[in-house]
């Protein structure tokens, strides 16, 4: 045991900047993977504890109020329902600020769907102008218990009695209203009413609400959404950031997995003498394996260890959404199981590859074979044979024939280096995506700045004007968006009309044409999968008693309402219901122009009858990817240092043999380096290339199916540009040609007598 210890602490102190970079790269990678599971947890817990203690509704079913939803309460598979409750659409302001809100009649706290107060309290009779707001609804005003809000254009005040956790839909600026709870008699004259309805099988949602829309009748249905809707809207982009990190840790894992199993390998064959003298003296071929995998095994072990005390002690400081998720997963009941099946699987994997290279070491004869005066494939090839005749400098030719001498090592060790810088640039890809997303948010579906909703004060023609007459409205185009029942009853979708055929709306299309006809539409990728169509194909859907067949003439990117949204011009709306009029408008700024300066403006110009949000960009939610492309790119740059560590180690001792010839034919110690240089940057190049071929679609790939998988639709995908993956390789051949300039001038300049003793 003690020789076997000494032999590791020997081999330990050769190799201390693959032991350390080892280490690292492990923590590195359990880190990732931690985070990654934090996030998965955060991104569904919070709303599955608040729908469980709840007793949230599953289906949610807006009617007129004409309608009798009381029938709902004999269907079959309802366990209880919450309601009916008069809504009444209104704009609320506090400080300044203006939110779309849904005013819910409530007399008593609910028994299903029970909103839970995270401040202040219910709705007390004594004050009957209190309401409760939404929690995410209160944050967006500024508003708290105690508060006071106004509804613009009356002269009606309404009191903040407290807020309320709700699994509902959240509130989303210019997309969703807001909740608001309040006694009956705030709500005097309602629009309509809501029913929820709590089901004993939830998987059961589809067809409940096809019964329920059946009972109803398909003209009474305004809008339905399910939980699964809400679930997904709040699980958004951490579900989308733990699924990056958890990618990439896995294929980090696997690129540290195979750098260790070539560094093994690498070592046995620079060792085969000392392994024999080791098995000479009595070690046995168990033994000998079990000094590389205890010793990879520490390593691991050591990463991975501080990785999950890091995590454990400081990832709930982590600033912004990575901290939050990370506190809030401590606090779950899986948290502690966790914490120890992520490192330990990632050490398994390591001792597995560990071991699979070991076993070699364990099969070398006691005896030691005599090296080959002439290994195969080391005689100089045609091509070289024919450079070196055209007087190319004898260390480039030596270096390129050198690095791909013996075709299946070379081979492995480009597809190990090739590993980490392909993830490299998938990592860029995802950094460029977001650049795109941030920078030039008309080209994901996003052409107009600003959305403007009228309270039915001002004429079409008044409005329009009032928004045109400001000098940084380039276009004002009027629109409508309604719910519309899809075939089989089943859910809702939205129906837009934007834009007139005389001035289109700028759609950003994916596939197919705009919708320039008589009912031609293009619709987002959420809306095509949901009705398993695609471009080319008729759709009929039905807007309370009116249907509505429309032509898909294209595929648009659509990042609202999870792409579940077919969209025409607002002249072909009004062809199907002559009195349809415009409730909103889209406005498209001038260059330069900043949306929150204009929106407050054109709030002003309104008199409180204009309702002005900025358009929520995708980009905004995920800015927290960008630190993790960098930590990630980080993990990878060590991994793939090992593995370069791992090559320069392995050239440099297959060069000590040709030490001797080298000499002799009269090359200079520089000249030798040179050629170890030259090999170690012809393998980084072939990794670079190979990487790069292969990294840049993979990526388009996974971006393309991750916008498929939200209903945005692929298109959205933006690669890192020439130059920068021009720079990118450059510094990655540079640099591995910086790092083997030293081990091989010293190997160019031993002596003799060390050269002698090599060979033999």
């Amino acid at each position: 045991m003690r020789a076997t210890l000494r032999w590791a602490h020997s081999d330990l102190r050769t190799h201390r900047g693959e032991a350390l970079f080892l280490v690292l790269a492990t923590a590195g990678i359990v880190a990732s993977l931690l985070l990654a599971t934090a996030l998965f947890g955060y991104a569904t817990n919070p709303w599955q504890r608040v729908f469980t203690q709840a007793r949230g509704a599953h289906v949610w079913i807006h009617t007129g109020p004409s309608a009798q939803p009381g029938k709902l309460t004999t269907l079959e598979g309802v366990e209880s329902v919450a309601g009916p409750y008069p809504v009444a659409s209104t704009t609320l302001a506090s400080r300044g600020t203006r939110a779309f809100v849904e005013l819910r009649g409530t007399s008593g706290q609910p028994s299903v769907d029970r909103p839970l107060i995270s401040s202040g309290h219910w709705l007390d009779p004594a004050t009957p102008d209190g309401v409760v707001l939404e929690s995410r609804l209160a944050r967006a005003l500024l508003a708290g218990p105690g508060d006071t809000l106004t509804l613009p254009g009356t002269a009606r005040k309404l009191t903040v009695l407290g807020t309320a956790d709700s699994a509902e839909p959240r509130f989303r600026p210019g997309e969703q209203p807001g909740l608001v709870w309040a006694l009956p008699s705030q709500v005097p004259d309602p629009d309509g009413r809501v029913t929820g309805l709590r089901l004993t099988d939830p998987e059961d949602t589809d067809y409940a609400v096809q019964r329920a829309v059946t009972v109803l009748g398909a003209g009474a249905v305004s809008e339905v959404s399910t939980w699964q809707q809400a679930r997904a809207e709040a699980q958004g982009d951490n579900r989308l950031l733990g699924q990056v990190l958890g990618l990439f840790g896995l294929g980090a894992l696997v690129a540290a997995g195979l750098a260790v199993h070539g560094a093994i390998g690498t070592r046995i064959r620079g060792h085969l003498r000392d392994i024999s003298v080791l098995k000479a003296v009595g070690f046995t071929p168990g033994q000998v394996v079990r000094i590389f995998l205890l010793q990879h095994i520490a390593f691991a072990l050591l990463g991975a260890l501080a990785a999950a005390a890091l995590t454990q002690a400081l990832g709930s400081r982590i600033p912004g959404r990575l901290g939050d998720a990370v506190g809030v997963w401590q606090g779950l009941p899986g948290h502690t199981v966790a914490l120890f099946a992520v490192p330990a699987g990632a050490v398994l994997f390591i001792a597995a590859t560990t071991g699979l290279a070991a076993w070699r070491a364990g099969r070398v004869p006691p005896v030691p074979v005599p090296r080959p005066a002439a290994p195969a494939g080391g005689r100089l090839s045609g091509v070289a044979r024919r450079a070196l005749g055209l007087r190319l400098p004898p260390a480039l030719v030596l270096g390129w024939h050198k690095a791909f001498t013996r075709r299946p090592r070379s081979l492995a060790a480009v597809a190990r280096l090739a590993l980490p810088l392909l993830l490299m640039v998938v990592a860029m890809s995802a950094w460029s995506t977001i650049d795109r997303v941030h920078s030039r948010p008309e080209q994901i579906g996003l052409p107009t700045a600003l959305t403007v909703h009228a309270d039915g004060g001002p004429t079409d023609r008044e409005t329009r004007a009032l928004l045109e007459r400001d000098p940084q409205v380039a276009t004002a185009y009027p629109g409508v968006e309604v719910a519309a029942l899809v075939p089989g009853q089943t859910s809702t979708i939205a129906l837009r009309g934007l834009g007139t055929r005389q001035d289109p709306y700028p759609y950003t299309l994916a596939e197919g044409r705009p919708a320039s006809g008589r009912d031609e539409a293009v619709a987002g990728q959420g809306l095509l999968d949901l009705l398993d169509v695609r471009v080319g194909d008729w759709v009929r859907m039905t807007v309370g008693d009116q249907p509505q067949i429309l032509h898909i003439v294209g595929r648009s990117i659509e990042p609202e309402n999870a792409g579940r949204v077919i969209s025409t011009s607002l002249d072909t709306l009004r062809e199907n219901d002559t009195a349809l009029g415009p409730t909103l408008y889209q406005l498209r700024l001038s260059p330069g122009a900043d949306p929150q300066t204009v929106a407050g403006r054109l709030a002003a110009a309104g008199n409180g009858h204009l309702d002005v949000h900025a358009a929520t960009n995708p980009a905004d939610g995920l800015s927290a990817l960008r630190g993790v492309v960098v930590g990630l790119i980080a993990v990878l740059a060590l991994i793939g240092l090992i593995e370069l560590l791992t090559a320069i180690g392995g050239a440099v001792r297959e060069g000590e043999r040709d030490l001797l010839a080298l000499k002799a034919m009269g090359l200079s110690p520089r000249q030798i380096t040179a050629i170890t240089v030259t090999a170690t940057g012809c393998t980084a190049l072939a990794a670079v290339l190979v990487g790069t071929a292969l990294g840049a679609p993979l990526a388009h790939w996974l971006i393309d199916a991750q916008g498929r998988a939200s209903g945005i639709g692929a298109g959205v995908a933006e690669g890192p540009s020439p130059t920068l993956l021009l720079l990118f390789g450059t510094a990655a051949v540079l640099g591995a040609m910086a790092l083997a300039a030293v081990p091989a001038s010293r190997a160019a300049r031993r002596r003799l007598a060390d050269t002698l003793s090599a060979v033999a």
